[in-house]
């Protein structure tokens, strides 16, 4: 029996995948560096900021000793472009109110750090369906190691065989199936409806 949903953030609950790749670029932009849009898809896309600095640093050259203060810029950006951008998303929060109501544990895990994630989850209105938020800042290890999501299952008293995660890109896809948990593959936020979640716990269940 399913008894916990495990939401990524980014491209699953808030479509702030090119809010991350614009407030990164923007904070390297300051000192000459770029990430293009096909590396961004293809490398970069739901690693943790620290992770695409470090790999920054051995295909081009960043400076290890600018990482803090980029990092810094690139917070700051993200949550510029959060404050205008993240809004509440009707189908999101009838979702998880009635996976809420119908009793299912929910959490989200995100590469993101920790006030980011709160701060979008408040701007979603989708806070108060949470049992739980695991953060890059969270774990030693981003996805695509599964720590993250082994800790929710933690924090929630569940096992793997009792959670359904949904995922969107490579790196979380990898970090959902190591942690044994059940896959819902999301191409688009849109795709996170309440009927579908609960046809695939149906599906598993069966």
């Amino acid at each position: 029996m399913i008894k916990a949903i495990l939401f990524d953030m980014d491209g699953v609950l808030v479509d702030a995948k090119d809010w991350h790749y614009l407030a990164l670029n923007r904070a390297l932009n300051h000192f000459g560096y770029d990430i293009s849009r096909e590396s961004h898809l293809s490398t970069f896309d739901g690693l943790p900021t620290k992770s695409k600095l470090a790999m920054l640093s051995i295909s081009v050259g960043l400076p290890e000793g600018l990482h803090p203060f980029i990092n810094k810029l690139k917070q700051l950006y993200t949550m510029n472009i959060s404050n205008s951008e993240c809004k509440p998303t009707f189908n999101h929060q009838f979702a998880l109110s009635r996976l809420k109501k119908d009793g299912y544990k929910i959490a989200v895990c995100s590469n993101s750090i920790r006030h980011t994630v709160e701060e979008m989850m408040r701007l979603s209105a989708l806070d108060p369906f949470l049992n739980c938020i695991v953060s890059n800042e969270d774990v030693l290890c981003g996805k695509p190691d599964p720590e993250m999501y082994l800790k929710a299952m933690a924090e929630l008293d569940v096992q793997p065989h009792e959670c359904l995660i949904l995922e969107d890109n490579d790196h979380g896809i990898e970090a959902a199936i190591a942690s044994k948990g059940h896959l819902l593959k999301i191409v688009e936020p849109s795709d996170v409806v309440y009927s579908r979640i609960k046809q695939k716990i149906k599906e598993i269940e069966a």
